[in-house]
């Protein structure tokens, strides 16, 4: 793929998505969280999303999966769906996180839907354990 000198493309993430909308529309984004910020309160996305951190480091966690970090340099990649996406703000307290998505939108619903407490509370159980505070 890449240059042996390491000039040119070179795979970051190869996933095959479990579906892409019929009609989807794709939108870029650049998110950006100053040190500290707790991201986007829990959502789900009405198709899969492909990113990839460029700054810092941001806190993930997607419904069923353990909390992780992703640091600038790596990908992540989500479903979308029904998968709850329970964090995603900067894992840092004293540094900038900052990364690209590319979206694919269901045709006529909106790119992303905040989940109310009420659905958080019957699908508790379907997240993964927590770190414990200790």
């Amino acid at each position: 793929m890449g240059g042996t000198d390491g000039t040119g493309p070179r795979m970051l993430a190869d996933v095959k998505p479990p579906f892409v909308p019929e009609g989807a529309s794709a939108m870029t984004v650049v998110v950006e969280w100053p040190p500290g910020h707790p991201g986007t309160p829990p959502h789900r996305h009405s198709g899969p999303c492909f990113g990839y951190v460029t700054e810092g480091a941001v806190r993930w966690e997607l419904e069923g999966e353990p909390e992780r970090v992703i640091k600038a340099g790596e990908t992540f990649w989500e479903p979308g769906g029904d998968v709850i996406h329970y964090q995603n703000g900067n894992a840092s307290s004293d540094t900038p996180a900052k990364y690209v998505v590319i979206m694919l939108c269901a045709p006529g619903r909106p790119m992303l839907t905040l989940v109310e407490e009420e659905e958080l509370a019957k699908r508790a159980h379907l997240r993964a354990p927590r770190p414990s505070a200790d």
